[in-house]
């Protein structure tokens, strides 16, 4: 009776290590099962497998449980690869750069942008320096190189010429107390040219041809200076300059006659059309081809023609 409990204990113990070692054996038979169906499966492949982040740190993770020998046969990547997401894993645990704010100096607010711009445009030749000294003025704390930033955004020059301004510039901000006059002359069908004084209105364009002679001379354009202020009448008082060449006819009479409306007489460099530009341009037009057809075979009025 003895001898049969010890058989079956012996039996008993001896059957647990044989079980371990199927159970292991079972095991091994498993993963070589799931390794060459894996296997199959990546031949029927026709692009590279993309692992999604998940994938990459579940075989990261188990990497370290398994010797570094073996990576290449277990794993579908190098072990180069391996150790990269493994370092992309790290990196990811330290990574606070959600929690970082904004580097550097805060942000200018829009507000402050447009105390800025405003004055440059409304004063071109005002510089940055002189803009941040203005802001400091009205309370708003500013830097010289802020202010340089934000001119050079919006496409403002920010050290502008300290120089007057371009006769360009000039005209367009006197444009409508400007008006210029010039002389034009026309030939006749019959080979005989005459003279015309114009004037134009900057503001408005709009033209006035005073009066049309063979024999322009100093008294005749005073007449006809005089004549341009009779139809200008309470006009003239938005007039402040009047641009002219250095022609003889101009005399000093001439030019009384608008000093006397409190207008400066402004004359142009010699030999410099462009400075009288929208005058020379109304000449040019005159002598178009339409205008000059007109003034051909319009017979001479007695009362324009003056000596």
């Amino acid at each position: 009776m003895i001898v049969s409990l010890v058989y079956r204990a012996a039996r008993n113990l001896l059957s647990v290590p044989a079980m371990l070692l199927r159970r292991d054996a079972a095991k091994d038979a498993e993963l070589l099962v799931l390794r060459h169906e894996n296997a199959v499966l990546r031949r029927q492949l026709t692009a590279p497998v993309r692992y999604e982040p998940a994938d990459r740190l579940w075989f990261a993770v188990l990497s370290s449980l398994i010797p570094r020998r073996r990576w290449a046969k277990v794993f579908p990547v190098t072990p180069g690869t391996l150790l990269a997401w493994h370092r992309r894993l790290i990196a990811r645990k330290w990574d606070c750069s959600k929690r970082r704010g904004r580097p550097g100096r805060p942000p200018t607010t829009s507000a402050v942008k447009a105390l800025v711009l405003r004055p440059a445009k409304e004063n071109p030749r005002w510089g940055c320096h002189r803009i941040q000294g203005e802001l400091v003025r009205l309370g708003h704390p500013i830097g010289a190189t802020t202010v340089w930033e934000i001119l050079t955004a919006a496409g403002i020059d920010p050290a502008p010429r300290r120089g007057g301004p371009t006769w360009r510039e000039f005209l367009t901000a006197q444009a409508e107390g400007v008006i210029a006059c010039d002389f034009v002359h026309i030939d006749l069908v019959d080979l005989r040219r005459v003279y015309a004084l114009v004037f134009l209105e900057h503001g408005t364009r709009r033209l006035h041809i005073t009066g049309v002679t063979a024999h322009p001379t100093g008294p005749w354009a005073v007449q006809q200076a005089r004549s341009l202020a009779v139809e200008l009448g309470v006009r003239l008082d938005s007039l402040c300059f009047l641009i002219r060449d250095r022609d003889a006819k101009y005399t000093a009479s001439f030019d009384v006659v608008f000093e006397a409306e409190d207008m400066e007489v402004i004359k142009t460099p010699p030999r410099a059309p462009r400075a009288n530009a929208h005058c020379e341009r109304v000449v040019v037009g005159t002598r178009s081809a339409p205008c000059r057809l007109s003034c051909c075979w319009m017979p001479p009025h007695p009362a324009t023609e003056r000596r």
